[in-house]
């Protein structure tokens, strides 16, 4: 069996991680994030949330009550889901803490901070421009009849 040299391996593992590639574990992760239950759950604890903010606060954890109450539209099984996948890739921690009743918060980790500074971005940008999306989907439906 031949030995690979370093540029044949980068080359090799550029190949395995091709999202355009239909198996590549790499699109899964894609498919995972992009959802929009992770991206308000990324915002959620990568910040202290109030209204009207762009997600500028220090992240915080937050217990499971909290999320649930913060998320709008979530269901508890969509919110437990989403949370058990965001701990299985290591984006969030999961802390149970022995009390009556137990109490259970969610962190973000070092993996999840990273990834919160992208998507802060992207929710931003969704707010700033949700009146020109708007505009423009009445200009496209007025034109489309």
């Amino acid at each position: 069996m031949a030995t690979k040299t370093a540029a044949q391996q980068r080359a090799q593992a550029k190949v395995e991680y091709d999202a355009f590639l239909a198996a590549c574990p790499s699109r899964k992760l894609l498919d995972r994030i992009s959802d929009k239950w992770v991206t308000l759950i990324l915002a959620a604890l990568g910040s202290s949330h109030q209204p009207g903010t762009d997600c500028a606060g220090e992240p915080r954890a937050m217990r499971y009550s909290e999320l649930l109450r913060l998320l709008a539209g979530v269901s508890q099984k969509m919110l437990t889901q989403t949370l058990r996948s965001l701990e299985r890739d290591g984006l969030v921690t999961r802390t149970v803490t022995p009390t009556v009743p137990v109490t259970v918060s969610y962190e973000l980790t070092d993996l999840g901070l990273s990834l919160y500074e992208m998507m802060r971005g992207l929710k931003a940008w969704a707010e700033v421009h949700m009146d020109d999306v708007l505009a423009n989907r009445e200009t496209y439906d007025t034109r489309a009849t």
